[in-house]
């Protein structure tokens, strides 16, 4: 893939203020001034060429996305390595704090969860090579530009890359709607910590909850035993935040 769309005033905007390598940025003839005038500022200042273009042309660029008549086009997302995320924690003198994703396959949850992941200070976010969502224009609208932040490793065997993580002296903590472990309060959150969510509809893969060091659950006290994957991962994610705070 030799480049990439992004789409949207927030997620274009962090990508410049990142300093992501765009190559041209389309704006739309009938964009709003006040949400695009800051964008082409930025994007004068760094010399990237912007053109005015007609909006039924973003509509095709960015099929099904809301744009808001501002669309870059950039070099390809870079990926970076599991090592390169624990490598980025111990610089800030921080307990590594992972998210591993087995097999979410919706860009939106993705998204999400890179949204709150920023807003939750972890680290970085692994996801599998294959039957996974990829970083993607759409991802990256709904992550409202944290994807700029958050650093994503795509790993070949989830399994393998957690038992590196043991090695490592993380704890890996998975979700589970059957597990005994209530989510709150229970302490495992505070050193280092890997959490796992599983797949939208079939939750995590046998493989990857046994080698779960702990399982945990969300209490649930209405008719739905449910939540989706993305509203799941956000509130254990702020119990992580929760708990490392209550222990400084």
């Amino acid at each position: 893939m030799e480049e990439e769309w992004i789409a949207g005033k927030h997620s274009v905007t962090e990508a410049l203020r990142s300093g992501r390598t765009i190559n041209k940025i389309w704006i739309a003839d009938t964009a709003q001034k006040h949400l695009t005038q800051p964008i082409i500022a930025e994007a004068k200042k760094l010399g990237i060429v912007i053109q005015h273009v007609d909006k039924r042309k973003l509509d095709q660029t960015v099929p099904g996305i809301q744009h808001q008549g501002v669309v870059a086009q950039a070099a390809p997302y870079a990926y970076v390595e599991v090592e390169d995320i624990l490598a980025a924690a111990k610089a800030k003198g921080e307990d590594p704090f992972l998210i591993l994703l087995d097999e979410i396959e919706d860009p939106h949850n993705l998204g999400s969860i890179l949204r709150t992941a920023d807003c939750t200070g972890a680290h970085g976010v692994i996801v599998p090579k294959r039957r996974s969502a990829a970083v993607t224009a759409t991802v990256s609208k709904t992550s409202a530009g944290a994807v700029e932040y958050v650093p994503v490793a795509r790993v070949s065997n989830l399994g393998q890359t957690i038992d590196r993580l043991k090695e490592e002296g993380v704890w890996v903590v998975g979700t589970d709607v059957t597990a005994k472990e209530n989510v709150f309060g229970n302490g495992v959150f505070t050193g280092p910590v890997a959490l796992v969510i599983g797949n939208e509809n079939k939750g995590m893969g046998r493989l990857i909850r046994e080698k779960c060091d702990v399982l945990i659950k969300l209490p649930m006290q209405g008719q739905i035993n449910s939540l989706n994957a993305s509203v799941a991962a956000g509130v254990v994610m702020y119990e992580v935040l929760r708990s490392r705070q209550v222990q400084e």
